[in-house]
């Protein structure tokens, strides 16, 4: 069985959209990462970058990353798409990698 991937997904937010956005992350959308198979799940935000977020979070497969990063960017999922309101820019803005660990 091949191993875990690390994702890292980044975004800035609108800056009078911060606190429906911290309200919908903790009551809606990091719940929502279990039902994708995501484990670990962190969630930050800047302390030089005004508005800049961070979730880390792992998944089992690059097929569930892949499943993860094409929902979260998707404006139209009823639970991911809220973001769409709030990141700067929009949903193309939202950065998603995947890396595997090296020991």
């Amino acid at each position: 069985m091949s191993q875990p991937l690390q994702i890292f997904m980044e975004y800035r937010l609108k800056g009078d959209k911060v606190k429906e956005y911290e309200a919908h992350m903790k009551v809606t959308l990091l719940k929502k990462l279990e039902d994708y198979e995501a484990s670990e799940i962190e969630w930050f935000e800047a302390a030089d970058q005004e508005h800049l977020y961070v979730e880390m979070f792992k998944v089992p497969t690059m097929a569930h990353y892949e499943s993860m990063k094409e929902k979260r960017r998707d404006a139209d999922h009823p639970v991911f798409g809220k973001l769409n309101e709030f990141v700067d820019g929009g949903m193309k803005k939202v950065h998603c990698w995947a890396f595997v660990q090296k020991t």
